[in-house]
């Protein structure tokens, strides 16, 4: 609505709004949008949200979509930042929260991005929207285009969890599932786009999803009464989420919302695929892409992210840290959530339990500190995720006590 012009993130050329744009031109790095926010501070405040829809549109003037009818939505954001009192206790800790994206509709965290993106596209005339997705993406975006009366198309690794892929075809999606990564979806959906007419919505190759993930920042200063966390942890892949709140932080700070304190932003992925992590460790900007990439958490088997060196910078702005854990690590994570939280993580959640130790156990996080963690989406669609993984568990389990294997007739 207040939009100024669009800049890529990296060689900050600008472009115009009110166009389909994908990457920067120049350079090939993603564009983020930018807004007059001194204009919108004059009739937006933080008193102006009071009474206000309980979603994430409840920040429209810093949002992309100009005309209400092109809003695509099913109620999605809002959802609970919830204070782990049990597990908190288990670790010493007063001020542990979880900001639980399940509770999305589609139940994850891309209900935001996707809304946002869908929404722009059929603002600026998109009839055909394609993306690669290893779940929860394609879901939100097979839904979304579903409400718009848009088409879809979704490329998917072909060992993708089964219940992301049924939610596509179920909402309309035409579904192509591929042998390889995330990586090898993306350059089939490049490849095809042109030809086939479609606008391509890939994580951070189009500049409105950042924009519907950015709410999470708004959110949680809104909930915490405009005091940031000391810190944040985040599983990230793609790391749009991450980007987002980065951008949020900063535009509030300009809107005159906060202060200039910024939560430590703390990257976690799995071992199996944690090119951040490596390029964190190394001091380098950029990650270099992840050989053999192999998690059961789907959304963080991302070997090489666009947006790489925003999730770094933000790292090192904030005074943050990466770290990786293991698939048993985070499936056990999981596990611990549900049992003293109530709380169905997904295994990307759950990777956030592990790394909480480590960072207090390093030194990294105190005790006393308010540290707010996601909890990215719901575990119903990763089943098979953490039947594998105790299935494993118990045959490791015989062998140790010399008992037979578990067989199921």
């Amino acid at each position: 609505m207040h939009i100024k012009h669009l800049e890529c993130s990296f060689c900050q050329r600008q472009y115009p709004p009110r166009q389909l744009h994908n990457v920067c031109t120049e350079c090939g790095k993603p564009l983020l949008v930018r807004y007059d926010l001194q204009r919108i501070a004059k009739f937006m405040t933080k008193q102006t949200l009071f009474g206000r829809v309980s979603t994430m549109w409840r920040y429209r003037e810093v949002l992309p979509v100009r005309r209400e009818e092109n809003m695509v939505s099913l109620g999605e954001g809002w959802t609970p930042l919830i204070h782990a009192r049990s597990l908190g206790a288990s670790l010493k800790m007063d001020q542990l929260y979880v900001k639980d994206e399940s509770l999305n509709p589609t139940q994850s965290f891309k209900a935001r991005g996707m809304a946002m993106a869908v929404s722009m596209a059929k603002e600026l005339g998109v009839k055909k929207i394609a993306a690669p997705s290893a779940g929860n993406a394609g879901g939100a975006l097979a839904a979304y285009c579903a409400r718009a009366g848009l088409e879809a198309f979704i490329f998917m690794p072909r060992d993708t969890p089964r219940a992301n892929i049924i939610e596509c075809e179920l909402s309309g999606a035409q579904v192509t599932l591929i042998d390889g990564l995330i990586t090898d979806c993306g350059a089939e959906v490049a490849r095809r786009k042109d030809a086939n007419g479609w606008f391509d919505v890939s994580t951070l190759k189009e500049p409105y999803r950042v924009e519907g993930k950015k709410t999470l920042g708004y959110e949680i200063a809104e909930q915490s009464s405009w005091v940031l966390p000391d810190a944040i942890i985040y599983p990230t892949g793609g790391g749009t989420g991450l980007i987002g709140m980065w951008k949020a932080f900063d535009e509030m700070q300009q809107l005159g919302w906060i202060d200039e304190k910024r939560p430590r932003m703390i990257v976690v992925q799995a071992e199996g695929c944690a090119p951040i992590v490596n390029a964190f460790l190394a001091g380098e900007r950029f990650a270099t892409e992840f050989p053999n990439a192999d998690t059961v958490a789907s959304g963080l088997r991302v070997p090489k992210a666009i947006g790489d060196f925003l999730i770094l910078d933000a790292v090192k702005e904030s005074g943050g840290s990466a770290i990786a854990v293991t698939d048993e690590e985070l499936i056990s994570g999981s596990r611990q959530l549900a049992r003293t939280e109530g709380i169905f993580a997904s295994p990307e959640g759950g990777a956030c339990v592990p790394a909480l130790r480590r960072l207090i156990d390093s030194g990294l996080i105190a005790k006393t500190e308010k540290v707010v963690m996601f909890n990215t989406g719901a575990a119903v669609k990763y089943l098979d995720a953490f039947e594998s993984t105790d299935r494993d568990a118990r045959d490791r389990d015989a062998l140790t006590e010399g008992r037979p294997r578990m067989r199921v007739l």
